[in-house]
């Protein structure tokens, strides 16, 4: 029986790629393609590459955004924004779907910006690639449980663990090592390992879980534009919301939660929240309509008859209950004091996060490898020479579009044309 730490033989490449998803993928294809002499290899742990790229989208994979000014798209990274504004003049979203359409693939460009395969099959995307690579030369390796990535002379040494306690490691030796491992523990051990700071992870673009009696039985209901805002700190947002059964989803919910990744995770997702349902309005207008409309409309039933059409109706009567609002107080008959509690329900209601819900299935992470120690006209470490990055590894994340993709497309092609 062979002892774990005896190796066989080992074997060699020229770049070899910690990670099999869109950013070791499109760097892996970038470099084997600048220059067709390089054995370039892929090795992913697991059987099927690409996973995230499958699930993206909802299944759909949402390629890019189509945002083409780099001023404007880095606008959407709550981290990494100021790093990637050179990297967007190079290869932009226009560029990622050139890229895609050169290979086959016919893309369609959706109302809100997002683009997507017009097949609306993520597989069209991952088939492209892994096309892509083959054609290219690429090696794949699946299965490829890394166990460790040393500096050695001439290059990096990476240790595969075997399937089998009783089986040998193997290692293999790289001239360039990319570190594509997305937002996995043992990337970041890896980074760090080598010398790297690790900027600590901690989730984004999710939705909250409420404390909210007000908002019980709501779920599914829809807001066009309310503006949610954090006590004790500067993030707000403004624009579409849904009530879950667990609290509040949507676009300024999923925003919120990017931008203030940070604060929430110290503050352990529990933190007031200012919600304005009419967020166009302040309060002496909205005071000014009510009374308009008391005055107008006095015999009619407050829960029953509100004078904004955007809220949903269901909403109101949940607001006017929580305003101590009974269900036969009639509008002629409102007393003041019901009123001012009614501006604050619509304007200032108060809310209590006591937890995180999650965005479908597309988990994002902020944390990851601190971005000034790497050298975003290349990707290549300041710190080792022939060491890259490219995607989520780095302590870059964005908001839902098409976005972290476009990271990891963009970060890859570089690394990949820097390795060549």
């Amino acid at each position: 029986m062979h002892s774990p730490l005896q190796f066989l033989p080992m074997s060699e490449c020229d770049i070899a790629i910690i990670g099999g998803g869109a950013a070791g993928y499109f760097a892996a294809i970038a470099a084997a393609e600048a220059n067709p002499a390089l054995r370039v290899m892929i090795l992913e742990r697991n059987r099927n590459p690409l996973s995230k790229v499958r699930i993206s989208g909802g299944g759909r994979c949402n390629v890019t955004n189509a945002c083409f000014d780099p001023a404007e798209l880095v606008k959407n990274y709550p981290r990494g924004a100021q790093a990637l504004r050179g990297p967007f003049t190079r290869f932009a979203p226009q560029d990622t779907m050139a890229w895609f359409e050169r290979r086959g693939v016919t893309l369609k460009t959706e109302r809100d910006g997002r683009v997507f395969p017009i097949t609306d099959d993520s597989a069209t995307i991952v088939n492209c690639l892994m096309d892509a690579a083959a054609r290219a030369g690429v090696s794949l390796r699946t299965g490829a449980n890394v166990g460790g990535v040393q500096r050695v002379a001439g290059g990096y040494a990476i240790t595969l663990l075997p399937p089998r306690a009783d089986d040998n490691a193997q290692e293999i030796l790289c001239a360039k090592l990319l570190l594509a491992s997305g937002s996995s523990a043992k990337g970041w051990a890896m980074a760090h390992a080598l010398g790297h700071t690790i900027i600590a992870p901690a989730p984004s673009l999710f939705s909250f879980v409420l404390s909210a009696p007000a908002l019980q039985d709501l779920a599914g209901v829809a807001v066009k534009e309310a503006r949610l805002r954090l006590d004790g700190t500067r993030h707000e947002q403004t624009g579409p919301v849904l009530i879950t059964h667990q609290g509040l989803s949507g676009p300024a919910a999923l925003k919120l939660s990017a931008w203030a990744a940070r604060e929430l995770h110290e503050r352990q997702y529990a933190v007031g929240l200012e919600v304005s349902w009419l967020p166009h309005l302040h309060d002496d207008a909205l005071r000014k309509t009510l009374t308009e409309y008391k005055q107008s409309r006095g015999p009619q039933l407050v829960a029953a008859h509100s004078p904004f059409g955007v809220l949903p109706h269901r909403l109101w009567q949940k607001l006017a209950h929580a305003a101590e609002i009974h269900e036969d107080q009639r509008w002629a008959k409102l007393p003041r004091a019901n009123m001012e509690k009614l501006i604050r329900e619509l304007l200032h209601g108060r809310y209590a996060i006591c937890g995180k819900g999650e965005f479908k299935e597309e988990f994002v992470t902020c944390g990851g490898v601190a971005l000034d120690e790497v050298n975003f006209k290349t990707m290549e470490s300041k710190l080792l020479p022939g060491l890259f990055f490219a995607g989520e590894v780095l302590d870059i994340d964005a908001l839902t579009g098409g976005f972290n993709l476009q990271n990891a497309w963009t970060t890859g092609w570089i690394a990949g044309n820097a390795m060549a």
